[in-house]
């Protein structure tokens, strides 16, 4: 595959994972059961002192959770970009540091909330190296 089309399959899975991120950093409040409702519930009911401001354990989750998702958007946005100039041998170096970027990612989703969300990561970071070794005169 030409780098260009590893980078724009990786935008795409990016955006994909950008809208199921989405969803769920806004759904986050819809509890499964009782015992999730009681924690969330819990999570928005306590507040406490943060930097000058009354702050919950909620507000932090959700407003990460938002922050994730313009991260996600994005990284689509940069993917879609860096393919339109895959010819360029900048874009080499930025397709390795995004491609790493998105492999740590999948790692930390992996291990901090569920699979799918890492196999999308580790599939666009894949794609985003491998577009890295083929630059060489691809178009």
């Amino acid at each position: 595959m030409k780098p260009k089309l590893l980078l724009r399959v990786a935008s795409v899975i990016m955006l994909l994972h950008t809208m199921g991120h989405t969803f769920g950093a806004l759904s986050w409040k819809n509890a499964p059961n009782a015992a999730v409702a009681v924690v969330i519930a819990g999570m928005q009911r306590e507040h406490f002192d943060f930097m000058g401001r009354s702050a919950t354990v909620a507000a932090f989750y959700e407003g990460y959770g938002i922050i994730n998702i313009f991260v996600l958007l994005l990284l689509s946005v940069l993917l879609w970009l860096l393919a339109s100039h895959a010819t360029n041998p900048a874009v080499r170096g930025m397709s390795a540091v995004l491609g790493v970027f998105m492999v740590i990612m999948s790692v930390c989703e992996y291990i901090y909330f569920f699979p799918l969300a890492a196999i999308m990561s580790l599939i666009a970071g894949v794609c985003a190296l491998l577009a890295r070794g083929k630059f060489s005169g691809a178009k």
